[in-house]
């Protein structure tokens, strides 16, 4: 079930004389003027909401409680079409009291971090949260887990896992089917999960992928895609009938590179994501209301920008009751004092001003993946790594991506151990297991952090969650991860083998149990911590997060159908 939920015939009649005008509407909003989403028009007009729904516009209503809008335009709430909510680093739950006062009415979540670490265990703490939420939280069930065989995570899902929960409510379809060569070659695996969901939505993942590989990918039934970062690359796929999903993360930045693609011609096949942003980018710069005011300030169409942040989303995923301010709507509503500033005034979600006494009466949801890291104690020894004869393969970080490079560095060694070299900004990588599975560690080289003493760890890393920690010396990466280890998950700065920045993230290790402020303010001091080493990246733990992630160009797809893995040789 995509759509709105069924009603009573008690329910469906009190909505039709409210709209008829003929008893007094539950809630009016006054005095706006209304954002046409088919013309761009802006109509004054009264708002007439029962229950949850929209039932009156262009009319004159009167209202057991009315909103003075005077001076504000009525835009559809927003609707995040992908998004990872562990990578706020919060809980569901705290996640909507961050974003609904930015407009973000729905979200549709893939909690593919928290499958990779618990499995089902982790989905159905989603939607159980999702059940309790007053935003609309809907769920996209994780597609790959685990996302590559080249790391240990701590949970499988095979379409039989995903089928129960297929029905559920708040459940979409699948999530972004990051395999794209198992679908391409007809992995038995992905086959199995993509007949399971051939009746309902697939969410798509497929950076590069073009051409005839392309055709192969969308033959399977999969309908969008977040992870284009060129308007050469969407055009292409829109030409084929993929939805494109702009995204706007805190480290994945394809916004600027997509405005271009944004009118009212392609507006229906287009909508925004974040993909993965934290608390303190939220807070800096907003969310969706961010990416909207860039584009416009861009020169983005207003029209187009507004119909892809609402309508288009709602339709691409198959939401028809939400994105349009009309009559059987669903009554999300944004008041804006300025479309261009995309200036957040108030919000309705579900006929609900957001306010915090909204939030006051939520069920409570306990969390889930409390002692999940499972890792051994550190010693300094373990962050050590071979020399090699010739030059050292050396991870080269992109700013603003998730790809990174493949660079070669001749370092210097001593008693047959590689060392960093500051001068060439080549520093450490370990990756540690941290499932309590096999205690497997790995260590290499990574280029662009700019780091000249001390180390960062972290539990989130993408996509199996292991430990990661970037490091000049031994003493302080073995801290940090110690650390790390000692408090359940999250982010951790050692300088000189002492700790002097952290920040818990219990939840499966992935999420903090405390409110969005306190992670925002904890970040803050992280990343102060961090630049004090000399760290120059502007989100330095959630590039940690996805410093080892095997992606393209790594993959590389044979003629004879096989994938050859270009990866480092750590051990």
């Amino acid at each position: 079930m995509t759509d709105a939920a069924t009603v009573s015939s008690q329910e469906l009649a009190r909505r039709i004389a409210q709209g008829h005008g003929d008893e007094p509407a539950d809630l009016v909003i006054k005095g706006a003027e209304l954002l046409d989403l088919v013309t761009g028009a802006l109509v004054e007009s009264d708002i007439a909401i029962c229950g949850d729904t929209i039932v009156g516009t262009y009319g004159t209503y009167e209202g057991k409680r009315v909103v003075d809008a005077k001076g504000l335009i009525a835009v559809p709430g927003f609707i995040d079409t992908h998004l990872h909510i562990e990578s706020s680093l919060v809980t569901p739950l705290e996640f909507e009291r961050c974003v609904l006062p930015h407009g973000v009415t729905t979200a549709i979540c893939d909690p593919h971090e928290i499958s990779n670490v618990l499995g089902t265990e982790g989905i159905r703490y989603f939607l159980a949260c999702a059940e309790a939420m007053r935003m609309d939280l809907r769920v996209n069930l994780s597609s790959c887990v685990p996302a590559t065989h080249l790391e240990t995570a701590g949970a499988r899902l095979e379409a039989a896992d995903l089928t129960p929960m297929m029905d559920h409510p708040k459940v979409i379809g699948l999530a972004e089917f990051m395999n794209f060569p198992g679908v391409i070659h007809r992995d038995p695996g992905c086959l199995a999960k993509l007949e399971a969901f051939s009746h309902r939505h697939i969410d798509g993942h497929a950076p590069l992928v073009r051409g005839m590989d392309l055709n192969a990918y969308l033959a399977a039934g999969i309908r969008t895609d977040h992870e284009t970062t060129t308007a050469d690359e969407a055009r292409e796929k829109l030409a084929k009938g993929m939805a494109i999903l702009i995204r706007e993360g805190s480290v994945s930045k394809d916004l600027h590179q997509l405005i271009p693609l944004i009118s009212r011609d392609a507006s229906p096949f287009l909508a925004f994501c974040t993909d993965d942003r934290n608390p303190l980018d939220i807070g800096e710069e907003g969310h969706l209301d961010y990416m909207i005011r860039t584009a416009i300030a861009e020169g983005a169409d207003v029209l187009a920008t507004y119909r892809i942040a609402s309508l288009s989303a709602a339709r691409n995923f198959g939401l028809f009751d939400r994105g349009f301010i009309g009559p059987g709507k669903r009554a999300d509503i944004v008041l804006v004092e300025d479309l261009a500033a995309c200036s957040v005034k108030q919000v309705l979600a579900g006929g609900r001003l957001v306010e915090e006494a909204l939030f006051t009466d939520r069920k409570t949801i306990a969390p889930v993946g409390l002692g999940s890291v499972k890792s051994r104690k550190l010693a300094p020894a373990d962050f050590t790594v071979k020399a090699r004869d010739g030059e050292t393969p050396v991870i080269g970080v992109v700013p603003g991506r998730i790809i990174t490079e493949r660079l070669s560095m001749a370092l210097p060694s001593r008693d047959g151990e590689a060392l960093p070299d500051l001068a060439q900004d080549a520093i450490k990588v370990t990756v540690i297991e941290r499932h309590g599975k096999n205690g497997g560690i790995a260590t290499g080289f990574v280029h662009g952090f700019g780091m000249k003493r001390g180390a960062i760890a972290s539990s989130v890393g993408h996509d199996s969650h292991n430990l990661c920690v970037v490091g000049v010396d031994e003493a302080s990466m073995a801290a940090a991860a110690n650390r790390l280890i000692e408090i359940g998950g999250g982010f951790a700065v050692a300088d000189g083998g002492v700790v002097t920045a952290e920040l818990a993230l219990p939840v499966a290790g992935l999420m903090s149990e405390q409110s969005f402020e306190a992670v925002r303010h904890d970040l803050e001091k992280l990343r102060a911590a961090a630049k004090s080493l000399g760290v120059v990246l502007a989100e330095p733990f959630l590039q940690v997060a996805f410093l080892t992630l095997p992606v393209i160009p790594h993959l590389k797809i044979t003629d004879k159908g096989l994938v050859d893995v270009d990866r480092f040789d750590f051990a």
